[in-house]
């Protein structure tokens, strides 16, 4: 069996009141139209066609690669929209569609939907949802074998009809060979001059073949955006799902309401993440790791057993048994190895930093590669740019640089190397030496007096 689906994302979206085509906004760090890619992928779908119509480049450029597009250049209706992928559909397919602009369906749900089609021999089925206040929705009208008999929308629906409280998803599914003869039978005879992928029901009963409704999903799921505020309850209904996997999965976060977290993150278990951490991109946590307050961590690693106070970390890998922060900011492609600490006011950019090494506050070391046990003193700063050229800076295993000092790049300091306070090395140390690069001290006996009788005559 090959499950095809066709997503609609070829509108405007003018209530978004944006620049951006709809289905690009995001939910939960995540493309609106690919939270409903990737459900089709999880649930068992093998190709994809995605409708596009208004700013095509932009929706297609954030797009998989392996997704299939069929152009709407003209927005007339739903039914014409699925038109457009008409050369796609094959007989033997079984065909789903959905919107590129209702992110929080389900996976679980379109599963039970396709298996509910299937067993019931259906050559269409459209999903609903009952609700207590049906105003405004397509109304789902059943008939003596709860096959489905139509769908009525609110505008031309009876005073029985309007009663019904179980509505119309938008979400379809269809025998491929019976869609494509149905799509060559479509009209526009309607006020609105559109053609409704709703009509394909009737044209289906008409030449006798079964039709059906599965009321298999929740209002929740079927919210389509068509603004900023739908946008944002959305992205509250997204964050509370992925916090409540996490928290199944073993993952301790004391306060749900204060943590955000995007669909791509993986935690492992027993890390425990505290309020107001921000946990986005493509970002790997181990387990037993803290994620402290405030914190930012941005497609990165961290390794199991470490802890992260309050810090930024971005494009970044950090090893296990490591601390960060508080008050870090890993730049992108630090690289921090195990049993390291990265203290407070430490940043790091471009920078390998090996196992049990240590920088405890105060430092820059960017574009640098450190060994193994090296010491970075407060204060120190690997110079790295002359204005125009970046330079790396090298010290190897078990170095110690010294509070204060600067390295001045390119330069290496050997392994055991030593770096005195307050040196500016502009020469490479030599394996087990010490370099002094400062002036110095001359201390003027009785200079102030002398400064105090010159400055009062």
């Amino acid at each position: 069996m090959n499950f095809k689906a066709i997503i609609l994302a070829a509108g405007k979206g003018t209530r978004m009141k944006s620049k951006f085509p709809k289905v690009i906004h995001k939910v939960c760090g995540k493309e609106m139209v690919n939270h409903v890619i990737d459900v089709c992928k999880n649930s068992g779908v093998n190709d994809i066609v995605t409708i596009l119509g208004h700013e095509s480049k932009t929706v297609k450029e954030r797009l998989p690669k392996d997704t299939m597009i069929a152009m709407q250049t003209e927005q007339l209706g739903t039914g014409h929209a699925v038109m457009m992928a008409k050369e796609y559909i094959n007989d033997e397919d079984t065909i789903v569609v959905l919107c590129g602009d209702t992110p929080l369906v389900k996976e679980d749900t379109l599963k039970k939907l396709f298996d509910y089609h299937l067993e019931n021999g259906y050559h269409a089925t459209v999903l609903t949802t009952c609700v207590s206040n049906p105003t405004g929705y397509g109304r789902i009208i059943r008939d003596e074998n709860q096959d489905l008999l139509k769908i009525v929308e609110q505008k031309d629906a009876s005073e029985e009809e309007k009663q019904a409280k179980e509505i119309n998803s938008g979400i379809y599914c269809f025998n491929g060979r019976s869609l494509r003869e149905s799509l060559d039978l479509l009209d526009n005879n309607n006020a609105q001059e559109e053609y409704y992928l709703t009509d394909t029901i009737k044209i289906m009963r008409d030449k006798g073949h079964k039709v059906g409704a599965f009321n298999g999903s929740t209002i929740e799921e079927l919210m389509g955006v068509n603004s900023r505020v739908e946008l944002s309850k959305a992205e509250q209904i997204m964050k509370n799902r992925i916090n409540e996997s996490h928290m199944v999965n073993g993952v301790t976060i004391i306060d749900t309401n204060s943590t955000y977290i995007e669909s791509g993150v993986e935690i492992g278990n027993d890390t425990i993440v505290y309020p107001g951490a921000m946990i986005r991109g493509n970002t790997k946590i181990g387990s037993s790791c803290i994620i402290g307050m405030n914190c930012s961590i941005i497609n990165s690693q961290i390794g199991d057993y470490t802890e992260v106070e309050s810090s930024t970390i971005t494009d970044s890998i950090v090893g296990e048994n490591t601390t960060v922060g508080p008050y870090a900011y890993l730049r992108p492609k630090s690289n921090i190895g195990n049993n390291v600490k990265i203290g407070d006011f430490v940043e790091v950019k471009n920078a390998t930093i090996e196992d049990n090494s240590k920088a405890s506050h105060l430092s820059y070391i960017g574009d640098a590669h450190v060994g193994k046990n090296v010491n970075i003193g407060c204060g120190v700063v690997f110079v790295n740019y002359d204005g125009k050229n970046k330079f790396k800076s090298i010290v190897k295993d078990g170095a110690f640089i010294g509070s204060n000092s600067n390295l001045v790049a390119p330069v290496t300091v050997e392994a055991k190397g030593y770096v005195a306070t307050g040196s500016t090395i502009t020469d490479n140390v030599p394996q087990g030496a010490l370099a002094i690069a400062r002036q110095k001290q001359v201390v003027k006996e009785g200079w102030v007096e002398k400064k105090d009788q010159k400055d009062n005559k």
